[in-house]
C-alpha cells in the first residue's frame, strides 16, 4: 500500500509555551488528518518540516515525559 505524505496546506502551526525566552524562536507543530508536523519558526514556514506519524508522535512526547532526552 503506496504510502502518502500529511498535506500541511492550511495547517494551523502552534509554538511550544517555552519559546518565549529566545526571541520567539523555538520549532512550531501542526496536527493534521494524517500526522504531525514539526518545523523550525525561525524559517517562517520556508524550511522543511519534519512529519511523524501520530504513533511516532505519541512515542516521542513519552519519551520526553520519561526524561529519555535529558543531558547527563
Amino acid at each position: 500500500m503506496p504510502s502518502t505524505d500529511p498535506d500541511f496546506t492550511g495547517a494551523t502551526w502552534v509554538k511550544s509555551s517555552f519559546s518565549g525566552g529566545n526571541n520567539g524562536d523555538c520549532v512550531e507543530v501542526a496536527f493534521v488528518r494524517d500526522g504531525v508536523g514539526v518545523r523550525d519558526s525561525k524559517q517562517h514556514g520556508r524550511g522543511p518540516v519534519l512529519q511523524f506519524t501520530p504513533d511516532e508522535w505519541t512515542a516521542f512526547l513519552a519519551g520526553v515525559r520519561a526524561g529519555e532526552f535529558d543531558l547527563p
